[in-house]
């Protein structure tokens, strides 16, 4: 069984190529068949990550499990089972989210979501509304957003209005906090919100934030944020950093400034996502802004990458044979 999928070969260099498929159970199980707990899955979209998989393609991610080229990217998959291990046959048909797959006997799984099918484990595959569309490939940066909640309190200021910053936006308010704070340094990124007020850093005089959470990914910017902290404050490191994140001591000391890793979400997180979304709580819709074919995967990486207009880059599988 084969896929077409896409592939870093190395830094900067991406192609579509056919793969052969394994179990989802790993390579051990074989490349036959289907194992009895797996799922096939025809993938319809597929989101492009600006974060995680921006470093893979510019050869800046930190040294990381799995990690090696040629790689599958993608955890951000939406489709449909078409076929089903003996265990699990009465899943064919359902509409699933997949959070990555390590299904490829020729390319690294990490994350291994971005292709025409993928096979995983049936526990895997999450069943969600077809009526989300495309919007529902932002199940993966909203569970994010929430496992970063979940181990403190929401935040007052979050810096960044990428697509993380305005979902852990709309979380906050969903929660039932006041709303939050955001800065923003590009003025055509600080439309679309929802509740809340974007501003530029400039423009905002406060100092006694208690929770300040940077989805921006900047490793240099807690010397900016430290002072803006209340006694006993806490930055949340929400993003992913390619660079060593630092900060001078002294005003940390004098803040007694506490900081805190959000770790990537679990399973537990994409339930709890699921169950705000069918609720009416928290509504994913204005955060893709830029679709393409996936054969034209090549060109769309980099700019979901380098253009600034783009927010969110979704691949449209539904022409791929």
């Amino acid at each position: 069984m084969e896929s077409l999928a896409v592939i870093l070969e190395a830094p900067r260099r991406i192609a579509l190529r056919r793969l052969a498929l394994t179990s989802g159970q790993g390579s051990e199980a074989g490349f036959s068949a289907l194992a009895p707990s797996d799922v096939l899955i025809e993938v319809q979209w597929s989101g492009v990550s600006a974060g995680t998989e921006k470093l893979l393609w510019s050869g800046e991610m930190p040294n990381f499990p799995g990690m090696g080229y040629p790689l599958v990217p993608g955890y951000e998959s939406l489709g449909r089972i078409v076929d089903a291990g003996s265990e699990v046959q009465a899943r064919i048909g359902d509409w699933v989210f997949v959070p990555g797959a390590t299904c490829y006997r020729d390319a690294r799984g990490l994350f291994g979501g971005t292709a025409r099918q993928v096979i995983v484990p049936s526990a895997r595959a999450l069943p969600v509304s077809e009526s989300l569309g495309r919007d529902g490939v932002l199940f993966a940066l909203a569970a994010t957003a929430l496992h970063a909640m979940n181990g403190g309190d929401p935040p007052d200021l979050i810096i960044g209005h990428g697509t993380l910053g305005r979902l852990l936006a709309r979380m906050t308010i969903a929660a039932g906090a006041p709303a939050p704070t955001v800065w923003e340094h590009k003025p055509a990124r600080r439309t679309g919100a929802q509740g809340y007020n974007v501003i530029a850093p400039k423009d905002d005089d406060r100092h006694d934030y208690a929770n300040i959470y940077d989805a921006s990914g900047d490793a240099d910017c807690l010397d900016l944020l430290v002072p803006r902290l209340r006694k006993k404050g806490e930055i949340v490191l929400a993003g992913f950093y390619a660079n060593r994140p630092s900060f001078a001591f002294a005003p940390a000391f004098r803040a007694e400034a506490r900081f805190r890793v959000a770790a990537e979400w679990g399973p537990d997180d994409l339930a709890s996502t699921r169950a705000l979304i069918d609720c009416g709580a928290l509504d994913l819709s204005g955060l893709v802004s830029h679709q393409r074919p996936a054969e034209e995967a090549p060109d769309a990486y980099p700019e979901a990458f380098l253009d600034a207009d783009c927010l969110k880059m979704v691949l449209d599988w539904s022409n791929c044979a």
